[in-house]
């Protein structure tokens, strides 16, 4: 998988360029393309779904995904619309990574209570769920686009918290951990008990790649050991060890969108 990490160019631009990257992508057999969600982190971002639409119309076959969507910060029952939009104009090719976010500066923008993300997350699931299933919410029933009942596939964004991991396990369709925050301690132990839960699938999301050492990701190989961001024979031994940890999916980003960088890296396990 590739996480799409779009630039701030000018709107213009902007379109063009993702819908060139993201043909690209596709062209070179990659099985799938991910966004991430952010908003009040003093730089301009997509609206996650919003962008999703985009790319689902210049692909044809990728898997389209969001690493992760913070459900807290949005209305479950408007937020299940737009989903269900989103699958149904990619033809159900969409993946859907769910978290309660964990920056408080998204929810003070949005006015979102941070303290209660948790509890808020699990009520949202829970109405998204009886949403996609045709059941009435509020008095009211969404009607539901041809193959998008029941909604899209669910990974939940998890990396500490041994009840979200367990939760992932039992009630979702996979679990995706971040492989920019968490260390491998976290990444040993929570696999250890999504497998011992019965989870199916682990997918290792936000890996980033840089095989130059560029100065811009110094900070970054600073603040962990995970990521691809050093000297290639380091980075195929961490992207062994993600291998052992046992996930099944690693998506990689390129913050400068080198493709050439991210096929060199999936070249390493062909």
């Amino acid at each position: 998988m590739i996480r799409l990490s779009p630039g701030a160019e000018p709107h213009t631009q902007l379109v063009g360029r993702m819908g060139n990257y993201a043909r690209r992508i596709e062209a070179s057999g990659f099985p799938g393309i991910w966004v991430g969600d952010s908003m009040g982190r003093g730089r301009p971002t997509l609206d996650p779904l919003t962008a999703l639409a985009a790319l689902a119309a210049v692909t044809e076959r990728v898997e389209l995904g969001i690493g992760v969507l913070q459900v807290s910060l949005r209305h479950p029952v408007e937020l299940a619309h737009r989903v269900q939009s989103v699958q149904a104009l990619s033809g159900g090719r969409l993946r859907l990574g769910v978290g309660s976010g964990s920056t408080r500066a998204d929810f003070e923008l949005l006015g979102g209570d941070y303290d209660h993300r948790f509890r808020t997350l699990k009520n949202s699931l829970d109405i998204m769920h009886r949403v996609w299933h045709g059941e009435p919410v509020n008095g009211g029933t969404l009607s539901i686009w041809p193959g998008c009942e029941g909604g899209p596939p669910i990974l939940m964004g998890a990396w500490r918290s041994p009840r979200w991991i367990t939760y992932a396990a039992k009630e979702c369709q996979g679990w995706t951990p971040s492989g920019r925050y968490s260390s491998w301690d976290d990444l040993e132990a929570g696999m250890r008990i999504y497998r011992a839960a019965g989870g199916p699938n682990a997918v290792l999301a936000n890996v980033a790649v840089d095989l130059a050492s560029r100065p811009q990701s110094a900070d970054l190989a600073a603040a962990t050991n995970v990521a691809l961001a050093c000297p290639r024979d380091e980075a195929r031994r961490r992207l062994r060890r993600m291998q052992e940890l046992g996930f099944d999916e690693v998506l990689l980003v390129s913050h400068y969108g080198i493709l050439e960088e991210l096929e060199e890296v999936r070249s390493w396990v062909a």
